[in-house]
């Protein structure tokens, strides 16, 4: 038997190596899976894929509305400033991302051309707990520690665009990338390796850690001579250098982004595809719907939890969510008349809405004590009644 005796393995065209050895007779190794298919647990983002989107597919409204973990800001774009932000579906055309095994991504779109002013401000962002980061591998205090971002990407109008990523715990650091599609409409790949920082800081707690933010657009009251590829500390007023605006006052504009994917080292593996339902219980940590979106015909009838009456009054039941979530929940519901009933005794009550009564973060206690008559004891099936029914629980970051 002969052995090969080598510090490490690196592929000819590659800057850094696959495989290092060590003297102890063991090795590290950059390893990556055809298909997705292994590898797990690579993948710090949660619904990178777009698949999950619980609220809705489609909103106007800022912060959360669409595609679940994701947030836009939308401010002060003159006639263009009625964005669109939409769940969409991929198809075999769509060359790149289809291939790569995904069938969602998420989408901006301007009505009309808008207008670049300085306080004019288009975003698309996430944020992770700092616990996840700071127990994720990445030695974020050393420059040779690495992070590495990439995602699918496509605009209409393409220009240079940029990627924020600021730490949250600490004096809080900014740093931030460019990129730009290969041409227009056009489904390009981006990567890109960040350094860690001695000045960044995580706790290890459930709080938020690490921001993204994708930028379509900035205007100068967010940018200025921000130096690129490199930490510093963060400054609202400098996120990125001064932005083109080709993009904003192009016209009707789309701006497209799908698998986005950050892990831990120096190399950008294949995308870490993970079943509906595993990425939906992640979704669930921090938004659970109790309803089911949909017309009237849809959801009429659709039963939430059991309810009892507490007195002739006042009805309470326990919802228990799906996962544990992040923190205790805020309980959202909407006020409409006869939105729900407690199926009892033969006949039904009728209600409005749900109050929360006492919330952790395993299980609620919901009532109603506004428009419910019955007899105290008395148990029965809280169900859906309209198609604007909901209730929602929400421990968002």
């Amino acid at each position: 038997m002969s052995t090969l005796k080598v510090d490490a393995i690196r592929h000819n065209s590659a800057t850094s190596d696959a495989i290092t050895t060590a003297s102890d007779g063991t090795c590290t190794a950059k390893l990556t899976s055809i298909g997705g298919g292994g590898l797990s647990h690579r993948n710090i983002i949660i619904n990178g894929a777009m698949n999950v989107a619980q609220r809705a597919t489609s909103t106007t409204s800022n912060g959360y509305g669409f595609v679940d973990r994701f947030q836009t800001n939308v401010a002060s774009l003159g006639t263009g400033g009625n964005v669109t932000r939409s769940q969409q579906s991929l198809s075999s055309s769509d060359t790149g991302p289809w291939q790569a095994g995904f069938r969602k991504y998420a989408r901006m779109a301007t009505v009309a051309a808008g207008t670049a002013s300085a306080g004019s401000s288009i975003d698309f962002y996430t944020h992770i707990e700092a616990q996840d980061i700071a127990n994720s591998g990445w030695d974020y205090t050393s420059s040779s520690g690495k992070i590495t971002l990439s995602f699918w990407f496509r605009c209409s109008a393409n220009q240079t665009f940029y990627t924020y990523v600021r730490s949250r715990d600490g004096t809080q650091q900014g740093y931030t990338f460019a990129f730009t599609a290969s041409g227009n409409n056009t489904w390009t790949k981006i990567t890109h390796t960040i350094p860690g920082n001695s000045n960044i800081t995580f706790d290890n707690d459930n709080g938020v850690g690490l921001s993204l933010y994708w930028i379509p657009y900035y205007g100068t009251t967010y940018t200025n001579n921000k130096t690129l590829n490199t930490w510093a500390e963060h400054s609202g007023s400098n996120t990125s250098p001064d932005m083109q605006s080709t993009w904003l006052t192009s016209g009707a504009a789309t701006w497209d982004i799908t698998g986005i994917q950050l892990e831990v080292g120096d190399t950008a593996t294949t995308f870490e595809h993970r079943s509906y339902g595993d990425e939906l219980l992640r979704c669930q940590r921090y938004f659970y719907q109790a309803t089911k979106i949909g017309t009237t015909s849809e959801v009429t009838n659709r039963p939430i939890c059991i309810g009892t009456m507490f007195s002739s009054s006042d009805m309470r039941a326990i919802i228990d969510f799906p996962v544990e979530m992040r923190a205790t929940p805020t309980l959202s519901s909407n006020d409409t008349s006869n939105s729900f009933y407690l199926q009892r005794n033969g006949t039904a009550d009728f209600f409005d809405r749900l109050d929360g009564y006492y919330l952790t973060k395993k299980r609620a206690t919901v009532r109603n004590s506004a428009h419910v008559s019955g007899t105290a004891g008395q148990a029965g099936i809280v169900a859906q009644e309209t198609g604007d029914s909901n209730v929602n629980f929400s421990a968002e970051l």
